[in-house]
């Protein structure tokens, strides 16, 4: 039963929001029709989000099938998802503990502290939560001190990185109702910075005059589709046609790369449509938890949260992170680090992130300059992190956001001072 609330509800990033729109509802005593439409509404938002996020990690799958084949590039590549994935089979118990005592931290500490945030984002809770117990039991902690030490960091680093966040938040949306719940979040706290120091006058790159011939591409899905049409076509042509056709099945290879970057587009479109759906419905359900349980509390949500403020900023942050990720990866050796080989979730996800919030500070430079230095970060701190993980080193995969990196960098070295 415990194992069913823990992995199957809390750990079902739809169903947890659902849960805290429900308890939201319950607490305002809406009627029961109100109360069925908003948890369902919040639950389907989730849903379509993560279809659209879904959409988008299988053609960017494709796509590094495609690069690693094109430039022979054998490397780690970052994959949080799967590599959660990988923790649970080894570590499940120590991960589900963690989250759960982690959120009662979290709710804890936002009723006791100025930081009023509950952090929503249940997949990254999970996430969290698997790697503290990875780097915790690798470390030689287990038992009932992994689950303090790992739920302690957990709960603090749920409503502090909202938190750091906030002041640039509140000018992308334009309002005080919600924050930003993600495990990416030093790496955009470091492009609103390096958007401040590098964007002064510079305009927002949402205000691009463009041409009258060009108007179509002020429309966001058809400047994504365009951009992606043009690396997967280019990438197709290197691959050449025999091995782009073992992916598609059989279907043409030039054919294959246009509906795969017209499908990414859609996956963003998807994302989108998701987002401003959990928005409508879980701020207002949101007011019964913090009116009664928290007072003044935020919902701290998923990074793409924030795409619809800035779509231009989302795919010239992409594309700057993976351009970082590109020269990381010639860089990384230098080091003596392992290759990190440019992991396209992460990059389109937090480098599009980061472009919103060096766009929010330092206009165009601020979104150029600010997504491509925290595509360095979240190229460099992986292969830093990756001596730390024990035998899931040696996986061909790693936690990708930055917060992972710094958390695992920093826990990793503060245990081995204990032996």
């Amino acid at each position: 039963m415990l194992q069913f609330i823990i992995k199957d509800v809390l750990g079902t990033p739809a169903i947890l929001v659902g849960l805290f729109s429900l308890i939201g509802l319950l607490l305002q005593k809406k009627p029961v029709s109100d109360v069925i439409s908003g948890t369902l509404k919040t639950i389907m938002g989730f849903v379509i989000l993560i279809a659209g996020a879904n959409l988008i990690a299988a053609t960017l799958t494709i796509f590094s099938q495609l690069f690693e084949h094109s430039f022979s590039i054998q490397g780690v590549v970052p994959n949080t998802d799967a590599m959660a994935a990988l923790a649970q089979k080894n570590y499940g118990t120590e991960t589900a503990m963690i989250m759960v005592f982690g959120m009662l931290v979290n709710i804890l500490l936002a009723r006791i502290t100025p930081l009023k945030y509950i952090f929503l984002t249940g997949h990254h809770t999970l996430y969290m939560s698997a790697m503290l117990a990875v780097i915790l039991s690798v470390g030689g902690v287990h038992g009932f001190w992994l689950v303090v030490i790992g739920s302690l960091i957990l709960g603090t680093m749920m409503v502090v990185c909202p938190a750091i966040l906030q002041p640039f938040t509140r000018k992308i949306t334009n309002s005080d109702d919600l924050a930003l719940g993600h495990f990416g979040s030093t790496g955009y706290l470091l492009a609103a910075l390096v958007g401040k120091a590098v964007g002064k006058g510079s305009p927002s790159i949402e205000e691009l005059k463009v041409p009258k011939t060009l108007n179509f591409l002020r429309d966001s899905s058809v400047a994504i589709s365009l951009t992606m049409m043009i690396l997967f076509i280019a990438l197709v042509l290197v691959a050449g046609k025999a091995f782009t056709e073992t992916l598609s099945g059989g279907q043409n290879f030039i054919v294959f790369a246009i509906i795969q970057s017209i499908t990414f587009a859609a996956g963003v479109y998807i994302i989108l449509a998701g987002v401003r759906m959990v928005i409508a419905e879980i701020v207002p359900a949101f007011k019964g938890i913090a009116d009664k349980l928290v007072p003044n509390a935020k919902p701290a949500l998923d990074c793409p949260t924030v795409f619809p403020f800035a779509p231009n900023a989302v795919i010239i942050g992409f594309l700057c992170s993976f351009a970082a990720g590109l020269i990381s990866m010639f860089l990384c050796p230098l080091f003596g680090l392992s290759v990190i080989v440019p992991g396209l979730v992460p990059h389109f996800f937090c480098g599009a992130t980061a472009g919103v919030y060096g766009n929010i500070t330092g206009g165009r430079r601020g979104a150029i300059i600010g997504s491509f230095v925290q595509g360095l970060l979240i190229s460099f701190l992986p292969a830093i992190l990756l001596p730390l993980m024990g035998d899931l080193g040696f996986a061909s995969t790693t936690f990708g956001d930055a917060d992972f990196g710094i958390v695992g960098i920093v826990l990793g070295h503060i245990i081995s001072l204990f032996h």
